[in-house]
């Protein structure tokens, strides 16, 4: 008979391709299905936020040079990493949620397909939403999208993992940096995620992740001003009003999604005009 003592695994923050505890020193507890204690995730401080905006904002520029076929190149390696570890998800999502096996496991399949998906639009963007536009002059004026900086997203608790991707996949291809908050209920599949995306090809400072409350952070994240837009998918109908109103002082760019669509992609996109002489 073993007398080994189960190794516990520490669910810590992603920020800046590192995985640091929160300043705060605060955590909560995370249940099993059944009521069996799994884990003690970190409840996410505002010095997290700031943190994680620092690092999105320092890694924004880079990101956006990098080129779409790169971009794409990158989404579909973490696909990659994720089927590699397909097991541990589905045990993660049964354990937590008390889903089927069977459900967990469509869940995971769609999570990679979706990042895929993502992958694919990289190199469409412009075609989709740029243009040659109709000018009285001798020029050439020209649409190309844009990126817009640093985007916040909120989580749907449930699906944990598709909900997260569904956040983060649109924001980053279209060449956005990303602070996300993870689900609140079931945030280890978000903290494992986080593991694919260290060991992949994501530049640090490019997806951050953060656990923690909803209420606390959703605010704070509506409110900062170096944060450029917020998908606010992941919150519930009734505090969409207030988050509106926090984020109007620098017009920040809000929107909620109901299913996966370019729309997700366009959404965080600026258009830039670039006018050219013809014959030079």
């Amino acid at each position: 008979m073993s007398n080994r003592i189960d190794v516990k695994k520490t669910y810590k923050l992603f920020i800046n391709g590192a995985f640091p505890r929160t300043e705060s020193g605060r955590t909560y507890e995370i249940k099993s299905a059944k009521g069996v204690f799994i884990a003690n995730p970190c409840l996410a401080s505002r010095k997290d936020l700031k943190d994680a905006v620092v690092a999105a904002r320092a890694a924004q520029s880079s990101w956006n040079k990098a080129s779409a076929y790169n971009k794409g190149q990158i989404l579909y390696r973490i696909a990659e990493m994720l089927e590699g570890r397909r097991a541990q998800f589905v045990d993660e999502i049964v354990l937590v949620t008390g889903a089927t096996k069977s459900k967990a496991e469509k869940e995971v399949t769609d999570s990679v397909d979706r990042l895929v998906w993502y992958a694919g639009w990289s190199d469409k963007l412009s075609s989709l939403s740029g243009a040659l536009n109709p000018v009285a002059g001798p020029y050439y004026n020209f649409t190309v999208p844009e990126s817009m900086g640093v985007i916040a997203a909120i989580a749907p608790e449930v699906p944990s993992l598709l909900g997260l991707i569904e956040a983060i996949a649109p924001i980053i291809v279209g060449g956005n940096t990303i602070v996300v908050l993870a689900s609140t209920k079931a945030p280890l599949s978000a903290m494992s995620f986080a593991e694919v995306i260290a060991t992949s090809d994501v530049p640090a400072g490019v997806i951050n992740i953060l656990t923690g409350k909803k209420d606390e952070i959703a605010p704070w994240m509506a409110s900062h001003m170096d944060i450029d837009g917020f998908d606010i998918s992941g919150l519930a109908a009734k505090s969409h009003g207030a988050i509106r109103i926090a984020g109007a002082e620098n017009l920040k760019r809000i929107y909620s999604f109901k299913s996966a669509n370019p729309g997700r992609i366009l959404a965080y996109l600026e258009d830039k005009t670039v006018w050219h002489p013809i014959g030079l």
